[in-house]
């Protein structure tokens, strides 16, 4: 507004002294940190939307990604404990951008005892081999590069966990190549907590992992993402399909992502016609029980096997091998009406009721429960493996570790099983943004948790203003820091609990269940199979929401801000002389706004809840909350259910 210099002085000096005192009613000065410009300022999004990411924070007309296609057949050797085999990727350059050399991954490189990797991880890390003495790491056979059937000339360079294929022509637009590798390696036992094997009573069992050379992911926002494989940050990788075989001892089991192609060359006939009842079967069938595991004619009577794979629209795959595997399947009730099979593989430690005796029906319970509540299960199987992983998730298959109990089991199942939806649905960038993983997956386990079987493994009431102690502590640092900046001990709260607490803040106290998981679907269901950042994730939910979010984004994500809310006063009012109810002044102390939640208390018992938005934040640091009533107030609470991160209790509570 342009205000003409002609008005009178003294209308301007009474304009102001009007302003003055109105913003006193309301914004009465505290002693605290807040400031209502930081935290509501405009300028969050310095960027608009194009035509690859929309403002509205889904895919814009012209978003592309490039695509990976596997073919793989891998050998096991379980004297030698390696894995051998041939991997040939045709890859597809999506992009508009020609691309002169091309960069893989090569994870195993992390176990070799020179990799940047060993380096980094501290003596009793979770991450590394653990201590042990591997001979680790990838040995290849140089790659063989062809385009339309023709060798293409390029030279290769590793450099620890990455390889670069510098082309000497390079990969135009919409075109197509193709590279061959023969690879081996030693397994670990203790491979980052994320493959390895175990030694049980009735054999060893293999979780095989990272396993095989894989494309860096190449998007429009960096690139090509070249992070290493340092131990704490995952992956981040392309989709395509992938065929792989496993040739394993006739005395394994072996299951893995996808679907099983060959059953009938693998299981014995009895076998095979169990498998086949599962699918039509609500209940557990055991396709081998424990009192068969040691009968050599549980087994078909060869050698050796192969199994046969194949997974369509797919980040990655994983697989399992042992002799000592129980195997129970029991069939997947989709939304749609399709059909998948769950499946548990676990030795016979691990075969109780109590343990993973109930594996099959907490993998159904899962699968189901978000494939209701959010996108339903693209994969033919759900295969859980207990073993010496004590949780680690890959496309239609989940590492569990293998002594887990009564709620443990089905909290570990649960979570690696919700990790399907992240980041295997919505394929985030782990290495560089791990909570957009585990802390969305921690958030969807706490309605599945309260949703399974009557609520028999339901949560207990979180307790924020616990949480916000140590949330806000100088020694944690922001949640979008890359895993692998973050110290060990604050992993846990910076990717999976903090997270997952803003985000049922948002669901619970400010937008309401409806409105977020509304905006909360439509993100899963426009980020299918693709490459969100934070800020699309931001903005799908302001769109979705109807809201503008950014001072929950930047004051939760982007910062560690505090949040202490206080009352003041509490005073009678009166209007026109004649009193009219009371007068509480809540004040903001700390930087991060939050809606305001009051217990009220009267002489005769009664008590009310009384709720503002945050938007009384907008412009103060502190509020008058009036509260009609005829009788007296003995007492005003803040938050009285600790559901919002209340960094000092003490000052949330006035008694008369």
């Amino acid at each position: 507004m342009n205000w003409k210099s002609s008005k009178p002085r003294w209308v301007l000096i009474l304009l102001c002294a009007l302003s003055l005192s109105s913003t006193a009613q309301q914004n009465n000065p505290t002693d605290g940190n807040y400031d209502a410009h930081a935290a509501f300022g405009p300028l969050f999004y310095t960027q608009n939307g194009n035509e690859y990411r929309s403002a509205s924070g889904y895919p814009g007309p012209k978003y592309w990604q490039n695509r990976a296609d596997y073919n793989i057949a891998a050998t096991l050797d379980e004297v030698k404990n390696t894995v051998t085999g041939t991997v040939v990727i045709t890859y597809k350059n999506n992009s508009p951008d020609k691309l002169p050399y091309l960069w893989l991954q090569l994870d195993q490189n992390l176990f070799s005892e020179k990799s940047r990797g060993a380096a980094l991880i501290p003596p009793g890390s979770r991450y590394g081999a653990r201590g042990e003495k591997v001979d680790g790491g990838y040995r290849l056979k140089d790659p063989i590069v062809s385009q339309k059937g023709k060798a293409v000339k390029f030279t290769p360079i590793i450099e620890d966990t990455r390889m670069q294929i510098r082309l000497e022509e390079p990969l135009a637009a919409g075109e197509v190549i193709s590279i061959k590798i023969d690879y081996s390696f030693v397994i670990p036992a203790n491979g980052s907590d994320r493959m390895g094997h175990l030694e049980t009573k009735n054999g060893e069992i293999y979780t095989i992992a990272q396993w095989f050379p894989r494309m860096c992911v190449y998007d429009d926002v960096l690139g090509w993402n070249t992070l290493p494989y340092w131990g704490a940050s995952e992956f981040y990788c392309e989709y395509g399909d992938v065929d792989f075989t496993v040739n394993a001892p006739a005395s394994h089991l072996v299951m893995g992502s996808g679907e099983l192609l060959n059953p009938q060359e693998v299981f014995t006939a009895q076998q095979l016609s169990r498998w086949n009842a599962a699918k039509s079967s609500d209940q557990k069938v055991s396709i081998r029980s424990e009192a068969e595991v040691t009968d050599p004619k549980s087994r078909p009577a060869k050698d050796r096997l192969t199994w046969r794979f194949k997974m369509n629209n797919t980040r990655d795959v994983a697989w399992a091998s042992s002799k000592a595997f129980v195997l129970d399947a029991a069939r997947i009730n989709l939304p749609s009406g399709k059909k998948a099979l769950a499946v548990s593989a676990q030795p016979v430690e691990s075969n109780g009721n109590d343990s993973y005796g109930r594996g099959v029906e907490y993998v159904k319970g899962a699968i189901e429960h978000y494939s209701r509540k959010w996108f339903e299960y693209p994969y033919p199987m759900a295969v859980n493996i207990a073993s010496n992983v004590s949780g680690m998730e890959y496309p239609g298959i989940v590492f569990c570790g293998w002594k887990a109990k009564t709620s443990e089991t089905w909290g570990v199942i649960d979570h690696e099983f919700g990790h399907t939806w992240f980041p295997m649905i919505v394929g985030s960038n782990e290495r560089k943004y791990g909570w957009m993983d585990e802390g969305f997956n921690t958030f969807i386990n706490g309605l599945s948790n309260d949703a399974f079987n009557n609520g028999e493994y339901k949560n207990a009431p979180v307790d924020m203003h616990a949480n916000a102690r140590f949330m806000g502590s100088p020694g944690v640092e922001s949640i979008m820091l890359s895993p692998d900046g973050m110290k060990e001990r604050n992993i846990g709260l910076n990717l999976y609990y903090k997270p997952s607490w803003g985000l049922k803040i948002l669901r619970d106290q400010v937008l309401g269940a409806d409105r977020f998981d509304y905006a909360f679907q439509n993100y899963i269901k426009h980020w299918a199979f693709k490459h969100p950042t934070p800020f699309d994730f931001f903005r799908s939910m302001d769109n979705g929401a109807g809201e503008d979010l950014s001072w929950f984004w930047r004051g939760w994500f982007l910062e560690s801000w505090r949040m202490d809310q206080a009352i003041t006063s509490v005073a009678p009012a009166k209007k026109n002389g004649v009193a009219d109810g009371y007068n509480i002044v809540v004040a903001n102390l700390e930087k991060m706004p939050m809606p305001v939640i009051l217990q009220i208390t009267t002489a005769s018992g009664k008590k009310d809840i009384v709720k503002l938005p945050v938007d009384v934040w907008m412009r103060n640091s502190s509020w008058i909350v009036h509260y009609p009533t005829n009788e007296e107030v003995v007492s005003v609470v803040l938050d009285p259910d600790k559901v919002l991160p209340d960094v000092n209790p003490d000052n949330n509570t006035w008694s008369k």
